[in-house]
């Protein structure tokens, strides 16, 4: 009867001990306010402008189980055809903005747009927690949408930079892309913009952004 009470006893241990690291990883991912999208919408650069691209961070997001949050795509758009222009560091909110696995890679808008933020290829990571293909994987899918300029606001002048404020998917046009895999800000050579790197090459279609080394994803921010 002893042996059994004892049995018992280290039962009941070993299930309190388990029961804070369940409710740790669940609170994880409820906390979760940055991704990079696991997947694009397949049509290249057509996301169905900034409402589509808005709503496909918000699917991808609920269907990880990360509930009750705001979600924008940190997408820019261009004033062309009478559309005003929208600036990608105006929609996402105040921040701090941490990943699925709690790191904070920003604590606020400047922080994300200076030289102290934590976006690497260690954390910008997906809506599951997992790593994105960068360089040295095959494919390589580190090109990012953002037709953004370097300080987070959209660019001005007639040049398209936006795949037509992503509503294109053919041979016209590109997109400016930023690179989510730098490995440190100490690496040689100096790692990449991660917001604003190169324009696309060949149009705005799937094969296109997958011939610069893309797959059409991008960044999601927590608005709220």
């Amino acid at each position: 009867m002893q042996g059994l009470d004892r049995l018992s006893l280290i039962a009941a241990v070993g299930l309190v001990a388990l029961a804070p690291l369940g409710g740790a990883q669940a609170q994880s991912v409820q906390d979760t306010t940055f991704f990079v999208t696991s997947v694009g919408s397949g049509k290249g650069a057509d996301l169905g402008g900034l409402e589509g691209a808005d709503r496909h961070c918000q699917t991808l997001a609920e269907a990880a189980g990360i509930r009750g949050k705001i979600w924008r795509a940190y997408l820019s758009t261009q004033a062309t055809g009478g559309a005003t222009a929208t600036h990608a560091k105006d929609r996402i909110g105040r921040g701090p903005w941490q990943n699925a696995k709690g790191v904070v890679i920003a604590k606020d808008v400047a922080d994300l747009h200076g030289t102290g933020n934590n976006l690497t290829k260690q954390t910008a990571l997906t809506e599951k927690g997992e790593p994105v293909k960068g360089r040295g994987d095959q494919p390589n899918e580190h090109d990012m949408l953002t037709g953004s300029q370097p300080d987070g606001t959209a660019f001005a002048g007639s040049q398209d930079m936006t795949c037509g404020n992503w509503t294109r998917s053919g041979a016209e046009g590109a997109a400016m892309l930023g690179h989510h895999d730098r490995t440190g800000l100490d690496e040689s050579p100096p790692a990449k913009s991660w917001n604003s790197s190169h324009a696309s090459r060949g149009g705005c279609s799937q094969d296109a952004l997958k011939g610069t080394g893309g797959a059409g994803l991008f960044y999601c921010f927590a608005a709220n």
